[in-house]
């Protein structure tokens, strides 16, 4: 071999190692593309559930999240976020290549009575033959409400059926509520932002418009403008929350505003002390 080529092949190798090193070592961020009107997310589920007593006061608590496309899709990923009395817990996120199906499962002990929140986002790209990329999405959601109380055993629901259930989910939803406003109201004041311009939605009911429209828009509309958001909080909030510094995560069910004009939306929150302000134009 001659020697021209001998270095001709050295330094290919050499840059063909260093794009294998930078794609093993990079996450694919969840990227907004027209929604695939032929394909679909066929299921998707978020689970909470109570499986053990730990100790005294110290439980723990399965979080998982799952989802099947209708095929094998050049890329899956599902991020799911877990909110504890209003405070986020912890985020998770995972993705596959030529694949169907994903899953997340994750164990955490608690102590004390909680509401656990947890709301995922399911998404997959199809590259067709012309290179052409389209998406498919949906959300899912779960909640479970766990008593810690003195004198009686650890318990867990989702739907009250008593009334000390209920008793106890009131007491729960109060407490988190007025925690919650007072950490809203907080950002409203900080951005100068007057609320009775918008509709505004708690990110862990955002769920509830797979099915319908936000506001007055469109459907397609709709479902366009929630892709882009998750895009934007994908890049925002989940991937510092997912690697918080010195391990400290810090941060509450972010609030998504929507213009009563239908011109842009707003999503605040603050991630470890940082006050944030992602604005979204609509289209």
């Amino acid at each position: 071999m001659k020697k021209w080529q001998l270095f001709t092949l050295i330094i290919m190798m050499f840059i063909l190692g260093i794009v294998y090193i930078i794609r093993e070592g990079s996450t694919p961020a969840v990227s907004f593309f027209p929604i695939d009107a032929d394909s679909s997310i066929e299921q998707a589920a978020t689970k909470l559930t109570l499986t053990s007593e730990e100790g005294q006061n110290i439980y723990e608590v399965d979080w998982e999240s799952s989802s099947t496309s209708d095929k094998s899709m050049y890329l899956r990923q599902d991020v799911s976020l877990l909110f504890d009395n209003g405070r986020l817990r912890g985020v998770r996120s995972k993705w596959v290549q030529n694949s169907s199906r994903i899953k997340i499962m994750e164990k955490l002990t608690s102590e004390d009575s909680s509401h656990f929140q947890s709301i995922s986002f399911h998404h997959g790209e199809n590259h067709d033959k012309s290179d052409e990329i389209k998406s498919v999405q949906l959300m899912s959601y779960d909640e479970l409400y766990v008593i810690d109380s003195p004198t009686t055993p650890i318990a867990s629901f989702k739907l009250p059926a008593s009334p000390y259930e209920t008793e106890w989910k009131e007491l729960l939803d109060r407490t988190s509520r007025q925690q919650l406003l007072f950490h809203w109201h907080q950002l409203l004041r900080h951005f100068e932002i007057n609320i009775s311009n918008y509709t505004s939605i708690p990110l862990v009911d955002l769920h509830k418009y797979n099915n319908k429209p936000l506001s007055n828009i469109p459907m397609e509309e709709s479902v366009n403008i929630i892709g882009r958001l998750w895009e934007g909080l994908y890049k925002n909030y989940i991937i510092p929350a997912a690697d918080p510094p010195q391990d400290r995560l810090d941060s509450y069910i972010p609030l998504i505003l929507l213009d009563k004009k239908n011109t842009h939306l707003l999503v605040l929150f603050e991630l470890n002390g940082k006050k944030e302000k992602l604005i979204q134009r609509i289209p």
